[in-house]
Parts: structure tokens; sequence; C-alpha cells
């Protein structure tokens, strides 16, 4: 991604011609500013979609490999099945046997064909469905990854919570709302809500740790799921990871801001491609 040097090079022209107030000058700094910011944040969303692709690529990856070691053993049970034809001493039998496994690896092949173009749309679709609903400002709180069919919904502690507590704030109401229309209308989708922290002790009386905070915090979107929004109880779960699970470092406010997060992940109650491997034809 290419950084604009507008913004500096307006900057330095200004300055060079003298005549600029203070006043003027603060106005042009603060707009960089606000500019930089908006570049770095791009930045990190650049990085984000760079790991999705990655992603999506090895998963592309080991569908084709296994699509291609479905094609190699289906050469091989041809090879067998015109060896068995020109041998007087096979039987019926057996050519029946090798027919029916053939016509077996085609059918398999067909469904990891199926699987990986049904995967990738799925992906598409349930990214699209959530991020399309979700406002500008929204949208800076909110990070939306699908991976292999789940989705990941992270929600930062600057928008969800009232600060220094585990109370959901007004303002996270409207994108709750829409989070849960999306768990709503994939009702085959369990829903597991995960609370985590940066690694600075939490001071509360009534807090002993990150552990409790960030397990408190994801209570908190659960009830808030269920009562407010209608979300059926038996597909929640809510459960704490405290600092142990960070994104990056804690050694400065940018990294333990990214870290104090709320995960909404959304996942299907069987695993759509082990189903289809639980469905491969046996090799004997």
């Amino acid at each position: 991604m290419k950084v604009s040097i507008l913004p500096i090079a307006l900057l330095a022209v200004v300055l060079a011609s003298g005549c600029v107030s203070s006043k003027k000058y603060q106005q042009l700094q603060t707009s960089y500013d606000t500019l930089r910011t908006k570049h770095q944040d791009l930045n990190v969303r650049y990085l984000n979609s760079q790991k999705d692709l990655a992603s999506a690529k090895t998963r592309v990856t080991s569908l084709e490999d296994q699509i291609a070691s479905e094609r190699s053993n289906l050469k091989s049970l041809q090879a067998a099945l015109d060896k068995c034809l020109t041998s007087s001493g096979q039987g019926n039998v057996n050519i029946s046997k090798l027919v029916d496994e053939i016509n077996s690896s085609n059918k398999y092949i067909q469904q990891l064909v199926n699987s990986k173009n049904k995967s990738d749309s799925l992906n598409m679709v349930l990214t699209n469905n959530l991020t399309r609903s979700l406002s500008q400002q929204e949208s800076k709180d909110v990070n939306v990854q699908v991976l292999k069919g789940v989705v990941y919904v992270s929600l930062s502690d600057n928008m969800l919570y009232k600060s220094g507590s585990y109370e959901i704030s007004d303002a996270a109401g409207a994108t709750l709302s829409k989070i849960a229309k999306i768990i709503t209308d994939y009702k085959d989708y369990d829903v597991l809500i995960e609370g985590n922290t940066d690694n600075i002790p939490i001071s509360k009386p009534n807090i002993r740790n990150n552990w409790d905070l960030s397990a408190l915090r994801a209570s908190s979107v659960v009830m808030a799921l269920q009562t407010n929004y209608g979300v059926d109880p038996k597909r929640l779960t809510a459960g704490g990871r405290g600092e142990f699970n960070p994104l990056t470092s804690n050694d400065n406010e940018a990294g333990r801001i990214r870290n104090r997060r709320t995960q909404i992940i959304i996942t299907p109650k069987l695993d759509q491609f082990m189903e289809l491997i639980d469905k491969a034809p046996d090799k004997k």
C-alpha cells in the first residue's frame, strides 16, 4: 500500500511561504495528524486482508491437493480395471467391485470440488451480510474475518463497555443488534463469546484478575444478546481468555488497545469439510 505524501508536501509549501498564522498552522497540523491516523488504520486493515488472503490460498491448495490425490487414485483404479478386462483369470465380481470404486471416487472428487466452491461462497456471503450493515464509525471498532466457514467478529472494548467496567455501554446497542441479526439468520450455528484483556493487572474490589474481567465481559455480551435481542441462550457460550491470547505486543498503548477486545465466534455445529471426509469412500 502506497503512503500518500500530499498532506506533508502541502504543509511544506505553506510553511515555505512564510505567511502562515499560528492558527492556520495548527489547523494544517491537525489535518495532517488525522490523515496520518487514517492511513495507519488502512495499513492495519490491509495487513489483515493479506492474512485472510494467505489463509484462503492455503485452504484452496489443500483442497486442490486432495482433488489431485483422488484423481490419481481414479487413474490407478481405471488401470486396474483395464488389466482386469484383459485378463482371463478375473471374474465378473471383481470387475463390478472396481466399477463401484471408480464411481465412488468420482463422486467424492465432485464433493471436494463442491465443498471448495461452497466454502468460498459461504465466506463471502457471511462477510458481506455483516459488514454492509455497519456504519463507517462502527467499522473502526469492528473487525470481521471469515476462516473455513467460521465468522470471527472482534469488537473493541472502547465501543462495547463503559470505562473500567464490564457493563455494556449505551453506544454498543446499535452494533450488537446488527450482530444479533446475523446470529439469528444463521440459526444452525453456535456462538462463542470470548473476552480478552491486555496484561495490565485489574484493580477493582469485585474483580480478582484479568481472567475475571474477560469472563465477566463475555458474560455481559451473552446476556445482552439473550435479553435484548432474543438470541436463543442454548446457542451461546461465554468464555474468558484473560491476557493470554494477545493479537500483538502489550509493550505499548496501541498494542494494548488491540488486545483488549471481545470476539464473537459464529461456527457451524458440524464442520462441513470434515463431514465430507467422513463420507469418503473406504480405501481397501
